[in-house]
């Protein structure tokens, strides 16, 4: 009888090196081994500056996955970027308080900032810039319409919704935007409450409306917690209003008026 063959693997020392290196938590490094260190041969490193270089190169990679988990998780998705905001569209707007905003002041004081105004006008725009540039500063962030946040608060556990309310009271920054495109019964009111009440003081929030403030028992009718919800929001708020016409009407305005020359 012939004992069966055993089948042999070779591996590269690189290869083996790799795969440790992977082993405690190094990604960078490994993924290009042989080029660093063929460079390290050629640039002489002495022990101290290979070492120097790995750390380097690990926190860089670190930072970089950090930004793209911390993007992800932000839910911001696509937005224009604040260079492209047509600042002459509205008939009133504050510019110096949204530039300010933007350099993340308010973060510091645990601030709010409520961008009130009509439908068009680019307060998700903005609250969505004000967020990024959040994360690009290191902080967690969270962007949620009104309506998304409150429906997944609603619809879980008692347990999932402590959970909930954990994350959303400790986050960096957390953004509720809509406030009012949609009405609400007096339970929506109460875990709005609870969110806007477990930050106070503690983190900041940007919320977007379109409705003033006392038209908010419209936005949620019945509810009795209402009068006590803005004297939380509004307290330490900056509240910057933008007034005018849509861009979205302007926009359509010029598309129809396109389309009628070519006739």
């Amino acid at each position: 009888m012939h004992s069966p063959a055993l089948k042999t693997t070779t591996t590269t020392p690189n290869n083996s090196l790799a795969s440790q290196m992977q082993q405690i938590g190094l990604r960078a490094v490994p993924a290009q081994l042989d080029d660093f260190i063929a460079h390290a041969v050629q640039a002489r490193w002495s022990a101290h500056q290979i070492l120097e270089q790995v750390v380097k190169t690990e926190a860089a990679e670190r930072s970089r996955r950090s930004l793209e988990r911390r993007l992800r998780i932000s839910g911001i998705k696509s937005f224009k970027p604040i260079a492209d905001f047509d600042w002459s569209w509205p008939d009133k707007i504050e510019r110096d308080v949204i530039e300010r905003a933007l350099t993340l002041d308010f973060l510091g004081e645990a601030r709010n900032l409520i961008l009130a105004g009509p439908n068009g006008l680019g307060k998700t725009m903005i609250a969505q810039n004000l967020c990024h540039a959040a994360v690009l500063s290191g902080h967690s962030v969270l962007f949620r319409s009104a309506a998304a946040l409150l429906e997944d608060l609603h619809r879980q556990s008692p347990d999932g919704r402590r959970r909930k309310l954990r994350t959303l009271a400790n986050v960096g920054l957390l953004c509720i935007d809509e406030v009012g495109y949609l009405s609400f019964d007096d339970k929506a009111a109460d875990l709005l409450y609870e969110v806007v009440n477990r930050r106070y003081e503690r983190k900041s929030v940007i919320l977007t409306t379109n409705r003033p403030f006392k038209e908010w028992n419209e936005v949620f009718p019945n509810a009795t917690c209402i009068v006590t919800l803005l004297d939380r929001l509004l307290h330490h708020a900056e509240v910057t209003a933008i007034e005018g016409k849509s861009y979205r009407v302007r926009e359509s305005e010029r598309e129809t008026a396109a389309r009628r020359s070519k006739k």
